[in-house]
């Protein structure tokens, strides 16, 4: 707006500066003067016809010599388009180009203020989720600081308890051991008043003494009693600590029916690896067919779950979830718009996420294992490294509809040895 007003008082001034003195119009075939004034050729020249004595300038009264002038062509050219300006086409013009200007500042104005809509209710939406995760993160802390707080007060008070049976059994013996004391010190007197007698020359007779068992130090089991106690009990507690995860790593089993005949699984179904030829087996609409990928047995569509697999060293795999209504006889790109939420690993080093296009991902250190989480609330399904749980990749477009765990081991190049993908259990033992 402050613009257009400091070009509307430019051009004012200019039409004032090409203005003829005498005419009060704008110049028509402008000439200039001696004294550098301008007028219009045909004012001056009637102005001087009107004059009887010498020529001079109608604005500084200076005299000239003769009545001479010369054209200014530079200043015909300003009032040619000073009266273009003016014209009604031009304003017409002028006005059309201002109006577009103003449309489209409103609707860019809009634009921001829609964008700022956007960005107050993502702030909000953060915000309200931030919220929620630290709800959620206090409940699992909570829930690992009960379980601990309860195993101290168990482990403390078991070893009260041993303690005390150590305590009672060593004090009845130091009972028997005093009471054993005090019949020697009498049996000592005894022997005592005895041999006075013989010194005497007294007949006396031996006195008759009590005859208890034989005791010995009772040598108490400290180091075991220590040792019990000096354990690694973090460690200790670590495992114990599985029985109460939420969710805790499943042991999952590849399922013999959907896996591919050239693909080789061990008798327990935690391992699979390829097989130099093609396996017999019986036609199964559930059996993947034209990749060589597997489903574990293991089902899920609601709830949260979490399984890690051993992928070692091998050069390539896709690991992930798929819908249970994936095509098993098509090769399709595993993405989710297709069934499938996986992450990959091509070239020992290339890692990127099933997506499409395919997701990039800047992982320098190369994972042994991989963690897999699904969270049907929100939908989510996360890649972690399972050797330091730093998150790899995470959907938030998760299945919606039963799904299965997913793998396929990925034909290796000529010359390569296959090598296995396992399915990581964590035995829980009774500590």
């Amino acid at each position: 707006m402050a613009s257009s007003s400091s070009s509307t008082v430019s051009k004012t001034t200019l039409r004032e500066d090409l203005t003829c003195a005498i005419c009060y119009d704008l110049f028509t075939e402008p000439v200039m003067l001696g004294c550098m004034h301008h007028f219009c050729k045909r004012c001056i020249t009637a102005y001087w016809r009107s004059l009887r004595g010498p020529a001079l300038c109608p604005q500084c009264r200076q005299e000239f010599p003769n009545k001479s002038f010369q054209t200014n062509y530079l200043v015909a050219g300003l009032v040619e388009k000073v009266k273009a300006s003016s014209s009604a086409g031009y304003l017409k013009s002028l006005e059309k180009r201002l109006k577009d200007h103003l449309d489209s500042q409103k609707l860019r104005k809009e634009e921001i203020i829609t964008m700022i809509r956007e960005e107050e209710k993502q702030m909000d939406t953060i915000k309200k989720v931030g919220a929620e995760l630290q709800d959620r993160v206090r409940s699992d802390f909570q829930a690992l600081h009960h379980f601990l707080q309860v195993e101290e007060a168990a482990v403390l008070q078991q070893m009260r308890r041993d303690q005390e049976v150590l305590v009672q059994s060593l004090g009845r013996h130091l009972e028997s051991l005093h009471a054993a004391v005090q019949e020697l010190e009498q049996n000592l007197s005894a022997i005592q008043q005895a041999a006075s007698s013989v010194s005497c020359s007294a007949l006396v007779e031996l006195p008759e003494f009590n005859s208890r068992p034989q005791l010995q130090v009772r040598r108490q089991d400290i180091d075991a009693f220590r040792s019990k106690y000096i354990i690694p009990l973090q460690y200790t507690m670590w495992r114990k600590m599985f029985k109460s995860l939420r969710p805790g790593p499943l042991p999952l089993t590849f399922d013999e029916d959907t896996v591919h005949p050239s693909l080789q699984l061990s008798r327990d179904r935690t391992q699979v690896v390829e097989n130099e030829a093609m396996l017999t087996y019986r036609r199964n609409p559930k059996r993947f067919v034209q990749c060589v990928n597997v489903l574990a047995t293991q089902g899920f569509q609601t709830g949260r779950y979490y399984w890690e697999v051993g992928v070692g060293t091998k050069p390539k795999w896709d690991l992930g979830v798929a819908l249970e209504t994936v095509d098993r006889q098509a090769r399709v790109k595993l993405c989710p718009e297709n069934g499938y939420w996986t992450l990959r690993l091509r070239n020992g080093c290339n890692y990127s996420a099933g997506t499409q296009p395919w997701t990039p991902l800047p992982i320098s250190s190369r994972p042994q294992r991989i963690g897999i989480f699904i969270d049907f609330e929100v939908h989510m399904v996360s890649f972690y490294n399972a050797d330091d749980m730093r998150l790899l990749y995470s959907f938030s477009n998760g299945p919606k509809e039963k799904a299965f765990p997913f793998f396929s081991t990925c034909l290796s190049e000529p010359g390569q040895q296959p090598q296995p993908i396992h399915l990581l259990h964590f035995p829980i033992y009774s500590l």
